[in-house]
């Protein structure tokens, strides 16, 4: 490549190619995690109606996360992400530290959610290898999201959409059920189970704060609208509008959900092995009801498999443009699309075809957790980070303030803290916890060889 060539190289950036519809259908994909089909049947039996608690608590705290992303983001459009914010008022310690984490959490996720497809899709072929889905659906993937970043919003609007459809229609037949007190298996569905089996804190304090963890993992992702600032045609609009509907869609999808299900079947009749909305809809007489659930969580395993492709390709692209990663990870394909980091990324991914084909009932527990202590770091740096951002340049927006600050974002972060903590009184996520410290130990050594190298090139 000539030194002209080159030069061009390093003019491209990114396409504004995400629509506003497109921002919205990521939110709501980032909103709407596979944990709340599949998860919360194991979280019911933790927390008991309390769970409704759970996910208010959490719905709230990641919505003040999200204030602190959209107010960093529209200070300064120029910038890609929240990633370039760190770097900006942390320093490239941090961007470098918080990057390569967040590089680890949609790596760590991506690959829960491709060992979760593998696991969907038996369901229909029991003789099928769990390792070949992952590699189908990589294959098929990777193609799309190398043609414009456009299709990769055409992705995740049509995953969204199953995954809305499916909700609103367990709410719907379920507000139904409680209205006409259906009957199912000798109970009556009624606002009253939410209180009549051992009252709304069932399972204690301790079932309560237990569920958190299983809890935050239903909302690992709903930061990534804090990555499409760099490719969206309106950001002042659209970013705004996005993060302003996080409440409502809690409220309707999360809080909704939980409070038709435990009204119709009460907390303790609730298979945890199943999910909730199988229980639901077979309750209604629909035979093919877990058929329909499993194409559910597939699509939303696939959508959450989607979302890695683009966060981690464009991570590697804002770490290579910055010095933090190999400079090859910046190249732009024609269409301004991240191909060297979106094939690395896809590579590693890989890698659980492996993990299944050798470990296929050991893996998914411990990526699960890594992905979310991995998550849990992020979100507490884009805390840090908007804290001193706001100690720096003050009050310059009028329009999208962190409300309550600086209230909440010290609230916010021992929150988060807080869960941390609690994955620790567990075994299997104690592990993950282990594995995660030596990573971000990892880190820190690599940014120590890494500076060094770099010092080393301009000297």
């Amino acid at each position: 490549m000539t030194e002209k060539d080159q030069t061009k190289q390093d003019d491209k950036d990114l396409s504004r190619g995400l629509t506003s519809r497109h921002v919205q259908m990521i939110a709501i994909e980032g909103a709407i995690g596979t944990g709340l089909f599949l998860g919360s049947g194991t979280a019911i039996k933790s927390a008991g109606p309390a769970l409704i608690l759970a996910y208010l608590i959490t719905g709230l705290f990641s919505y003040l996360m999200m204030r602190a992303v959209g107010e960093l983001l529209l200070s300064n459009t120029k910038l890609h992400s929240f990633i370039d914010f760190v770097r900006e008022y942390l320093g490239d310690r941090w961007e470098f530290a918080i990057g390569w984490a967040y590089w680890l959490s949609w790596a760590s996720l991506a690959m829960a959610d491709l060992t979760a497809s593998g696991i969907y899709l038996r369901f229909w072929f029991p003789q099928l290898p769990q390792w070949v889905t992952p590699l189908i659906v990589v294959a098929i993937l990777v193609a799309f999201n190398l043609i414009n970043v456009a299709w990769f919003g055409e992705l995740e609007s049509a995953f969204s959409s199953i995954k809305i459809f499916a909700i609103l229609a367990l709410i719907v037949a379920g507000v139904g059920m409680i209205a006409v007190g259906f009957h199912t298996q000798g109970n009556t569905a009624s606002l009253a189970n939410l209180v009549d089996h051992g009252g709304f804190f069932a399972t204690g304090a301790v079932g309560f704060i237990l569920a958190f963890p299983m809890v935050i993992f239903a909302f690992t992702g709903i930061e990534m609208v804090g990555l499409t600032a760099g490719e969206t045609k309106d950001p002042q609009k659209d970013i705004p509008k996005a993060i302003n509907s996080v409440p409502v869609r809690i409220l309707l999808f999360y809080i909704g959900s939980m409070i038709v299900i435990m009204s119709v079947y009460p907390w303790n009749q609730i298979n945890p092995n199943q999910s909730p909305f199988v229980q639901v809809f077979s309750g209604l007489g629909i035979s093919y009801a877990a058929n329909i659930i499993n194409f559910v969580v597939l699509t939303s395993a696939l959508s959450a498999a989607n979302s890695a492709i683009f966060s981690t390709s464009r991570t590697l692209f804002i770490l290579g443009k910055n010095g933090q990663a190999p400079k090859s990870f910046a190249k732009l394909s024609r269409n301004n699309v991240p191909y060297v980091g979106i094939l690395v990324s896809s590579m590693v991914f890989l890698g659980i075809v492996l993990l299944n084909y050798f470990y296929p009932s050991k893996i998914f527990v411990l990526i699960t957790g890594v992905a979310t202590i991995s998550f849990i770091f992020v979100w507490i740096i884009i805390m840090i980070t908007h804290i001193q951002y706001k100690k720096t340049v003050g009050n310059p927006l009028d329009t999208f303030k962190m409300p309550f600050f600086p209230y909440s974002s010290y609230a916010t972060i021992i929150f988060y803290l807080a869960v941390l903590v609690t994955l620790m009184f567990n075994f299997e996520t104690r592990i993950s916890v282990i594995a995660t410290v030596i990573f971000f130990a990892a880190l820190i050594v690599g940014y120590v060889i890494w500076d060094k190298k770099k010092k080393q090139k301009l000297n």
